[in-house]
């Protein structure tokens, strides 16, 4: 158990990011303010949880994205457990592809 008090999340990035106009500004964005290795793992977070909520199989998702069971299962309690904000992505992404 953590004792000491979170630090205050910083609402302006965020606000950056939503200034974004497009996919190319926000891959600019993102390129600069993560390194490669941080990016990858992002991306291959995104890509596990595209294929968790497609109801693919552990085994599957691993021979897809090439990531590890302990990241699936990570992914996995995030779609389960999480915030809800994988599923505010998946709702509007498929809003958009109608």
């Amino acid at each position: 158990m953590n004792k000491l008090p979170k630090k205050p999340r910083n609402e302006n990035m965020y606000k950056a990011i939503l200034s974004l106009r497009d996919v190319d500004e926000c891959m600019r964005f993102f390129d600069d303010l993560c390194t490669v290795s941080e990016l990858m793992a992002m991306e291959q977070r995104y890509q596990v949880a595209s294929c968790l909520n497609e109801g693919m199989i552990y085994n599957d998702i691993l021979a897809e994205t090439g990531a590890s069971s302990a990241t699936i299962s990570r992914v996995n309690r995030s779609l389960q457990y999480g915030s809800g904000g994988y599923s505010i992505v998946f709702d509007r992404m498929k809003e958009q592809d109608k």
